[in-house]
């Protein structure tokens, strides 16, 4: 790969703040567009929901709710709110919706994608049925309501082991992410049937990469989401969420860190964890940075754009996402 320009020479599409200021000054630079959601925000009776890769002038400055995609799936149930904006990608806007039928969900930017949900459509998962008869399918949260609703249980990265094994069966189809689903079946030791989709941030990192970080930091900690490449979970120290990424570092307290995720999660955990120093490979989703302040602030001031949901799609997709919740 070449030496230590190589792994700086990425496509960047966003510079993250973190790296330049402190946490104050994100709040000076971005002052009329906090100000301006904050008050929106009151006069709507709105919250934000903002995942764990949001840039850290949302995260920090304007979210109400943060997390993985489980605890907004979680927590957006027990809003006492009449509009949730969500500070994610559609998916995720979409689970929202699903768990608060009665409330408006806005999605920033309805370009707000995700390779994932993009790789598989509801006919896909009825052909792997007929395929496989009897066989229960454990959908990844990143997926699109029709193909949520042809699922039986839904599954997040922080508890796709704990959903497969409460099942008691040899093998699972699960999808649509196939690296998510290998790492489960090498935890677990159960049969995945898996299909072809990847994330188009964590399938780019390679062992190699992993390697030559450690040769540049000896004594850094590796901590890989378990959308990546099995070869390259292998080389990590551990392997988790987002949410078991933030406690990881939270109490483990490790002195040099390399997430091998998202970017931006270095620099949201960075200012959580100012003792701790952070590596950082730089792959970003595009997706997640089309919500910008300006984005959420246009959205709340002219309520842009609802999410809706097919009626016939609503109580079986609902279903299976409260299947997850139960376990």
């Amino acid at each position: 790969m070449g030496g230590p320009n190589a792994l700086q020479s990425r496509d960047r599409l966003y510079e993250p703040v973190s790296r330049l200021m402190a946490w104050e000054d994100w709040e000076r630079l971005y002052a009329d567009d906090i100000e301006a959601i904050l008050r929106l925000k009151q006069e709507r009776n709105a919250v934000i929901l903002a995942h764990n890769y949001q840039t850290p002038e949302i995260f920090h400055c304007v979210a109400d709710i943060r997390g993985d995609s489980l605890a907004l799936a979680r927590d957006a149930q027990n809003l006492d709110a009449d509009v949730i904006v969500m500070a994610g990608v559609h998916f995720m806007a979409e689970t929202a919706k699903l768990m608060n039928p009665d409330k408006t969900v806005l999605i920033p930017d309805e370009r707000a994608g995700c390779s994932l949900a993009e790789s598989i459509t509801a006919e896909d998962v009825r052909k792997m049925k007929e395929r496989y008869p009897g066989v229960p399918v454990v959908t990844y949260v990143n997926s699109t309501a029709d193909v949520k609703a042809e699922t039986d249980v839904c599954c997040t990265s922080g508890n796709a082991k704990r959903v497969v094994e409460s099942l008691n069966v040899p093998r699972v189809i699960m999808i649509p992410d196939e690296f998510l689903a290998q790492n489960i079946q090498n935890e677990t030791g159960i049969e995945m049937l898996t299909w072809p989709g990847h994330c188009e941030v964590h399938e780019r990192f390679t062992p190699q990469e992993i390697r030559q970080y450690r040769r540049m930091h000896p004594d850094v900690t590796v901590i890989a989401h378990p959308e990546c490449p099995p070869e390259v979970v292998a080389e990590a120290d551990y392997s988790g969420s987002t949410a078991n990424m933030i406690d990881y570092v939270a109490t483990q307290k490790p002195e040099k860190v390399l997430l091998v995720t998202e970017c931006s999660m270095s620099d949201n955990l960075a200012t959580l964890n100012p003792e701790t120093e952070f590596v950082r490979p730089c792959n970003l989703c595009p997706h997640m940075k089309r919500i910008t302040l300006a984005g959420i602030r246009r959205a709340l001031e002219n309520m842009e754009t609802p999410v809706t949901i097919p009626s016939a799609l609503e109580a079986p997709a609902r279903a299976a996402v409260e299947r997850m919740l139960a376990i």
